[in-house]
């Protein structure tokens, strides 16, 4: 794939980045350079959040998006203020016939390395994401994508499997969107983060001029950003990843960073909503959090020895019964987070609350009665012995003391002994895909403002989960629900939807939360930033 054209291209643009890098490090400290033609000093915004890899096919999650949603063009885009999608770097994007949607890019684009952006490369980013069909990656996303074709260099279409996609226009601007600089990336294998930088490969607001993975990344404005979105307001944003949310907390309030953004605790914001030497910026809500049961290696699960589909509900069912989500919302997250009783935030059009009546007390609270009943029935032997994994630094401090009451509920009834055990994310985001854990704490933050977006990645056979569950009368109708022009048939398939999950239980969701955002009181634009899309838009924010 490496020609030698493309490795000069990158020495040439190591060498840039290498002197970047010193400008940017000198400045990283709060109200250091000036943000250069925008006007803003320079920003600097901390973050526990944890980058898996820069390569979109290899990741999908929000750590890593938050990085790629920089530097990265997209074919579809959503405006400040809005979850609604437009043309980003394409002129229009349209069906041309039911399974042909054709896009349109805008004439003489390039990437910050010079190499020409055209169809070419939308056509390998794409190929190449359903080619390598990463665990960790958001090719389930692109499941409904047959074959592209790139007929000149700004006209791609799209031939899809299923006609009348409602969604696919958001799925181009989700984690399975950012285009990449075909002649920088692997054609089947997910690049590493230094050849990407070191490529320069980037054409989104901002350009990666310095990369220290999980600890420090430069960003300098892109002067040729030819996308949807207005120009970057602060020329220069450097976002330091801490280890512990107190040291981010710390940082924030002595005003040391000019932006804490994921994760604090919910102790820690109450806090500082009383601090006047910082704003505390709510954001569109959207992020669930879910306990995720794998169909192989829970208690009784298909790969076990004492392996029973019947036993193993009773199993998921009884942790449904049990777990009280007002306790665990009021006690740990001081209501920042708010009980959720099915698989699609409340405000989303076919939300529905699937869960409530089945379990617990029918309407909302627990009941160890009916979760003994449920074991008994199946003759399941008690206590059941569950493994319960949860990160201890991808979804802030306060999942260690989630998951603790968690326990602590399952276990006060006596119907299960719960073997709690944590892991720091790199390593999370890969065991939990391999079959290592029988059931693990997952938070979902929304790739677009729809309903589909909750249930595709989740419960189509081959899903982002990789957790075994498959029902086939739930995917066609998830498959249905996605070509359903309709509003009122579509909205009936999803709560349809919603019914039959919620009667299987691959996953017990939780809790919704919305975004927060704690910056100095001198920092606007934090209101863009936080945006209906749930991209977190550094361009958007200024300062002084």
């Amino acid at each position: 794939m490496t020609s030698a054209s493309t490795n000069r291209k990158r020495a040439i643009a190591a060498a840039a980045a290498f002197a970047a890098a010193a400008l940017v490090l000198s400045g990283c400290a709060s109200g250091g350079d000036t943000g250069g033609d925008g006007g803003s000093a320079a920003i600097t915004v901390g973050t526990t959040d944890k980058v898996t890899t820069l390569d979109p096919a290899g990741s999908y999650d929000n750590g890593s998006f938050a990085v790629q949603n920089q530097v990265f063009p997209f074919l579809m885009n959503t405006p400040y203020g809005s979850p609604d999608v437009e043309p980003d770097i394409a002129t229009k994007a349209e069906f041309t016939s039911p399974t042909d949607y054709t896009v349109t890019l805008k004439p003489d684009l390039k990437w910050a390395n010079g190499n020409d952006l055209t169809s070419s490369d939308v056509k390998f980013t794409f190929e190449r994401n359903l080619a390598i069909a990463d665990e960790n990656g958001p090719s389930s996303l692109l499941y409904n994508i047959d074959t592209i074709d790139a007929p000149d260099d700004t006209t791609v279409v799209f031939h899809l499997k299923q006609p009348n996609d409602q969604t696919f226009a958001q799925v181009l601007s989700s984690p399975a969107g950012p285009i990449v600089d075909e002649e920088s990336f692997s054609a089947d294998s997910v690049t590493p983060d230094d050849e990407i930088v070191d490529a320069n490969a980037f054409a989104g607001q901002y350009v990666i001029t310095s990369y220290k993975f999980n600890e420090l990344i430069g960003y300098k404005a892109n002067p040729d950003y030819q996308g949807l979105l207005e120009p970057a307001e602060t020329d220069v944003v450097n976002v330091k990843y801490y280890a512990e949310a107190s040291n981010l907390k710390l940082a924030v309030q002595e005003n040391e960073i000019d932006v804490a953004f994921r994760s604090l605790s919910a102790t820690d914001i109450d806090d500082l909503r009383g601090n006047d030497k910082v704003k505390v910026v709510d954001g569109p809500g959207g992020e669930l959090r879910y306990i995720v049961f794998n169909f192989d290696s829970q208690p009784y699960g298909a790969t076990t020895p004492e392996a029973d589909p019947a036993k193993a509900l009773a199993v998921r069912q009884a942790v449904a019964d049990l777990v009280d989500r007002e306790e665990i919302a009021d006690q740990v997250y001081k209501g920042t987070y708010t009980p959720v009783y099915s698989y699609i935030p409340e405000g989303l059009t076919g939300a529905t609350e699937s869960l409530k009546g089945l379990y617990g007390d029918g309407n909302g609270g627990p009941d160890a009665d009916k979760a003994k009943a449920t074991l008994e029935a199946a003759g399941v032997t008690t206590p059941v012995e569950l493994n319960l994994q949860y990160s201890n630094d991808h979804y802030g401090p306060s999942s260690g003391d989630e998951y603790a009451l968690v326990k602590d509920q399952l276990e006060a009834s006596g119907l299960f002994t719960v073997n709690l055990q944590t892991t720091e994310w790199v390593q999370y985001s890969k065991d939990r895909t391999e079959d290592v854990y029988p059931a693990y704490q997952l938070g979902w933050f929304p790739d677009y403002s729809d309903a589909d977006n909750y249930l595709t990645p989740f419960f189509l056979t081959e899903n982002f989960l990789s957790n075994h569950y498959s029902d086939q009368e739930v995917n066609d109708l998830i498959l249905q629900q996605a070509v359903t022009a309709d509003p009122a048939e579509r909205t009936a398939l999803i709560e349809e939807i919603q019914d039959k999950v919620a009667a299987q239980l691959s996953t017990v969701p939780l809790l919704q939360g919305a975004q927060v955002a704690v910056t100095g009181t001198d920092v606007t634009g934090t209101e863009n930033a936080l945006d209906p899309s749930f991209k977190f838009r550094y361009a958007a924010l200024a300062k002084g």
